[in-house]
């Protein structure tokens, strides 16, 4: 992460807390079966994650913002509305940033079968593995609507946990899980690539500085998700 003053007062930003050393003994530690539920990382780290869902909204200013600031984020994307720029998405990978599974069609998955919904996991293992070259470890059920059968359906298809939040960003704030409304050290923060239409004229830019600014008033630096997992 940049910490220029200059360079984060381009978009209206100040830096954050510097994020800590990845740990070498990762705090949450996956090995195969039936794919776990994460909602938030153990740890006394005052880090939270970010992890971006969809990929609807392609705001090249928005490469342009993590280009400059470097904030880590995790992006689960779902093939509808990602395939008509796959590229778009390479270049946030390329800054690091890691891409992880959220269905090929953004279904209801515990209204869904079991085949079908090795469907939706499986066929987008495929896709985003032909796409960005690394098969991924982690899913999120769109609407955060899951069962034992999605658990099961996940692992079948090497997905090694489930992904929930704690937070979850609107426009100009987050909604909170805990009713004091603040964050805790290892909270998962929801957000969405989302454009005008989505955020009430608002831009992707806007709506993820606005998440800074709540991340940073709490004091909190923002980590990588995957520098705390260990898979076995």
């Amino acid at each position: 992460m940049r910490d220029d003053p200059a360079v984060w007062a381009r978009w209206g930003l100040k830096p954050l807390r510097p994020a800590p050393p990845a740990p070498a003994d990762k705090p949450v530690k996956l090995a195969k079966g039936k794919a776990p539920i994460i909602t938030r990382v153990p740890t006394r780290d005052k880090v939270v994650f970010i992890t971006i869902d969809d990929g609807k909204e392609k705001d090249p200013r928005f490469v342009q913002m993590m280009t400059d600031l470097r904030v880590p984020i995790s992006m689960f994307l779902t093939n509808d509305a990602i395939k008509d720029d796959y590229a778009y998405f390479r270049r946030l990978r390329d800054l690091g940033n890691h891409i992880q599974n959220h269905t090929m069609t953004h279904p209801v998955m515990s209204m869904l079968g079991q085949k079908e919904q090795r469907q939706e996991i499986c066929g987008q293992q495929e896709i985003l593995a032909k796409e960005y070259g690394v098969r991924p470890t982690l899913f999120r059920p769109p609407f955060g609507r899951y069962g034992d059968s999605t658990q099961t359906a996940a692992a079948r298809c090497g997905v090694r946990a489930i992904v929930m939040w704690r937070e979850s960003m609107q426009i100009n704030d987050m909604q909170y899980d805990e009713p004091d409304k603040r964050l805790r050290p290892g909270d998962i923060i929801l957000a969405h690539f989302r454009g005008p239409a989505e955020l009430k004229g608002k831009t992707m830019t806007q709506m993820f500085a606005n998440l800074l600014k709540r991340i940073r008033k709490q004091g909190f630096a923002v980590a990588r998700l995957e520098d705390y997992i260990q898979i076995r």
